[in-house]
């Protein structure tokens, strides 16, 4: 594909917030569906629900349910990797209702976080790494 995503992809699963930026101009490129990844609260009915470790403590995740479906394959999108923590929620809800992650991208990489090292079972892609 001219976007650059894998041909069997059919879905940016967009991590709040700023993946939300990212991932509405990625799905629109590719001309495939965005699915959000949202902070507890913000979504009307929830598939699955996560908490991660951050940096500097704890959060949480939810995927809405019925917006992706089993054997369907997902890109990931976020705006930094920093430790990997929020990347591999958003992976594990992904995989909690049977689809599979293609990929995670996002935009700046932190490698002194080392961040990747949390998300060895999936490709990642940084546009930028420092």
């Amino acid at each position: 594909m001219s976007d650059g995503l894998p041909a069997d992809v059919s879905a940016v699963v967009a991590i709040e917030a700023r993946g939300f930026l990212l991932g509405a101009a990625l799905g629109y490129a590719a001309g495939i569906g965005v699915v959000p990844v949202r902070k507890p609260g913000k979504s009307p009915l929830v598939a699955h629900r996560v908490e991660y470790q951050l940096e500097y403590g704890t959060a949480c995740l939810e995927l809405p349910d019925g917006l992706l479906r089993p054997g369907q394959r997902v890109v990931i999108i976020d705006d930094v990797l920093a430790t990997g923590g929020t990347a591999r929620a958003a992976a594990s809800l992904v995989e909690a209702v049977g689809a599979a992650v293609a990929g995670i991208a996002v935009v700046l990489e932190l490698a002194a976080l080392n961040g990747r090292a949390a998300l060895l079972d999936w490709s990642v892609t940084a546009l930028r790494t420092v």
